[in-house]
This record gives C-alpha cells, structure tokens and sequence, in this order.
C-alpha cells in the first residue's frame, strides 16, 4: 500500500500562468527553470494529455540515475491538478517501488498568488526512506521556487 507525504507553498504567479507553466510547457521550459538538475525533457510518447510520457535527462552533478521517466497519470483542467508518475529511472533506481506525485493549484482569494498542494505517494521496502522524501520535497518546493522567478521575468 502506498504511503502519502504532504506539503505545500505558495507562489506569486496567477493560477492560470502557473497552470500553463506546469501542465502544457513543462518540458520546455524545465531545463531553463533548473538547469542544475534538467538537462533536456522531450516528450517520448503523447499529445500532453494523460498517458503522455517524458524523459528527463538529468545533469550528471545532480544526480548518478542520469535520467527519469514520467508518465502523466492525472490531468484535470477544472480542478487545476496533474498527477505524475515515475515509470523508470530517477526515484525507482533509489529504492521506491512506486513514486507518483500529485499537484494541485488553486487561487489564493485576493491576491496574485496560487497554492501548489503537492501530495507524493511512494511504496519502499525500506523504512529508511524518509531522507529521500524530504530530499523530493525540497527539490519539488525549490523548482516552483525557480519557476515563480522564471516566470515573473517575463518568461
């Protein structure tokens, strides 16, 4: 059975160009958000849509896996929220068995911000596991960190 971990953080980028940013441009522009981390995405398989598949090649300083498959599992353009799934690569060669992760946007009421609810659900044999969630958490907060500052730049 899957284990869930929560976290969240707000950004100040309207819902919509966030939404954009995240479900439609992602593999364009995740390499220029984190180039640290990303080397390249391409669309291997897919319209974008649920079912689409990316691979993520990594930079070598970041990371000893070198790549990451995702495949988007969840789309919902009303609710604003994406589900993404590890198929190969990246977390599965850390020792999960399962690793998806769920993001979920909604307007903050009055203000030029959105809230990113991020829920990561994982399957590990190991109980040691909980170092490589916080490390997965704060990769997750630092890149909507980086996109906010990409995206008020006039990207």
């Amino acid at each position: 059975m899957a284990k869930e971990f929560k976290t969240q953080t707000a950004v100040s980028v309207e819902l919509e160009t966030l939404w954009q940013a995240l479900s439609k441009d992602l593999a364009t522009i995740a390499p220029n958000v984190n180039p640290q981390l990303v080397k390249d995405v391409q669309v291997i398989e897919g319209d974008g849509g649920v079912g689409t598949i990316l691979l993520f090649t990594l930079c070598p300083r970041a990371s000893t896996v070198g790549y990451q498959k995702e495949r988007i599992s969840e789309l919902d353009v009303v609710s604003h929220e994406i589900g993404i799934e590890v198929v190969e690569g990246g977390y599965l060669n850390r020792g999960f068995s399962y690793f998806k992760t769920m993001f979920q946007l909604s307007a903050k009421p009055s203000e030029d911000q959105t809230l990113v609810n991020v829920k990561i659900y994982y399957e590990s044999e190991s109980e040691e596991i909980s170092e490589q969630i916080k490390a997965a958490e704060s990769t997750y907060l630092s890149f909507f960190k980086k996109l906010e500052k990409y995206l008020l730049n006039g990207a």
